[in-house]
This record gives C-alpha cells, structure tokens and sequence, in this order.
C-alpha cells in the first residue's frame, strides 16, 4: 500500500519509490454508464448496445467499451489520493492490452505498480511509470499495461 497522502495534495514526484503499490477503490459499470458513453463518444457499436446482437457474439452479452473501462480506472486512480492535485498530464500510455470482456455489473478496480521514476528538473517535475492491473470482481485481469504520469515536484 502507499503511504497516505496529505488531505490536501497527492503524492509529489518525490513521494513515489519504485515498488510503491497502490490499490484502487471499486466502482461497478453499469448500463447508463455505458449508454452514456456511446452517446458522448458516439460509439454505438451493438455489441454494447444492443441486448439481441450480443447474444450471437463470442461474449453472449452486451460487454462495456474498453475506453470506458480504461476512463473509469483514470477516475479511481485519482480518487486513490495519491495523484489528486500533483499530476499534471498523463504522459504515455504503453502495451495497454484488454484482455477480458467488461460486462454490465461487474465490479472493477485497479492495482497500481511504480516501476520508474525520472525527475525533469527543467519541468520542475518527473515522470512516474505505473504498471496497472484492473480487475473484476473474482479477481481477473480484465485489462493491463503502464501509464507515465507527469508529477509536480514539491514547491
């Protein structure tokens, strides 16, 4: 686990150690948010949206946007604390891999890994690789890879 941000900031680029881990809190997907989606990312595929076609696909059921998952998990590993008010840009997403189907209901968090840390004294800030695994509810990787965050450095 991380150490425990202030209530005021997360984690400043100099807070991160390498082998740091970070749990996520859970959030379940549901049908309005994957109507919502498609109607703000205008991806209508009916493999999300239509209850009939789905059955007739390898899933048997509608299954949630990957990019919705993947915008959900930004949110929880925000809400984690560690990054709240530090992070400055989401840097570089690497070998992002979807590798289960996300299903209406399914319960999802994040676990966090940091592998990397490479100050930017120029930027007055550094780069933090975090290798993440979302998980479903029985604890199978739904989705993986590592994003590089930009972290401000301590005023």
């Amino acid at each position: 686990m991380s150490p425990l941000p202030s209530a005021s900031h997360g984690l400043y680029f100099e807070e991160f150690q390498v082998g740091q881990h970070i749990l996520t809190s859970a959030r379940t997907i549901t049908e309005g948010d994957v109507t919502a989606f498609a109607g703000l990312s205008g991806d209508a595929n009916p493999i999300h949206m239509d209850a009939e076609f789905s059955k007739s696909t390898p899933y048997g059921q509608r299954v949630a946007h990957g990019l919705l998952v993947l915008s959900v998990v930004s949110g929880l590993a925000m809400h984690a604390g560690v990054l709240e008010g530090t992070v400055l840009a989401l840097h570089e997403i690497k070998q992002w891999k979807f590798t289960r189907p996300v299903y209406f209901g399914d319960t999802i968090h994040a676990e966090l890994e940091v592998v990397e840390t490479k100050a930017l004294p120029r930027l007055r800030s550094g780069l933090v690789s975090l290798d993440l695994s979302v998980k479903n509810q029985p604890g199978e990787v739904v989705m993986r890879g590592t994003w590089v965050v930009l972290v401000a450095v301590k005023p």
